[in-house]
């Protein structure tokens, strides 16, 4: 077998698994409409780290800035961006999510804080990228909230921790 041989069958592999592909390699949306609604949740973290002399200034002011406190800005944030993930991830289908919720630490060994979502939906379709987008716009309001400071903040480590219900369950290791 030749290398574009090769290459083909292993482009083929992929799309079978990609669920955004069909057999031909067109980008189309998932056909949730055969699956049964179960109910489905997922749950993602990542950090916003700061140089020291910066957090701790912002752990000081507990988390208060001109702009307001950090974290609850960022809660908004990040229940606002759950609900219209679908209106930023192309192909996300729209869901009537029935819970989102956030959380903030403080972290004193990484100078950062670390935000986690969790969201809940009763539908054919799981949560992820909803967890997921919660969770990268509140890290991003947090860099928004705190740039007058520093600009030397970074974003770090968005991933999903667990889901549950559908298909398969899913848990971080």
């Amino acid at each position: 077998m030749n290398s574009n041989s090769q290459a083909n069958n292993q482009a083929t592999a992929a799309q079978s698994t990609l669920s955004h592909l069909d057999n031909d390699g067109d980008i189309t949306m998932v056909d949730v409409s055969g699956k049964t609604a179960t109910t489905r949740e997922a749950s993602a973290a990542g950090q916003v780290r700061f140089p020291n002399e910066i957090y701790q200034q912002i752990k000081a002011a507990d988390g208060m800035t001109k702009k307001g406190s950090i974290t609850q800005t960022a809660h908004i944030a990040g229940i606002m961006a759950a609900k219209r993930t679908h209106d930023l991830i192309p192909l996300c289908h729209p869901l009537p999510l029935d819970k989102i919720g956030l959380t903030f630490e403080y972290d004193d060994a990484c100078n950062s804080i670390t935000v986690s979502a969790t969201v809940k939906v009763t539908h054919k379709t799981g949560v992820e990228m909803e967890a997921l987008t919660a969770v990268s716009v509140a890290c991003l309001t947090i860099y928004d909230m705190t740039k007058a400071i520093s600009h030397d903040i970074v974003i770090d480590n968005v991933h999903l921790l667990k889901k549950t219900g559908g298909k398969s369950d899913y848990s971080h290791a």
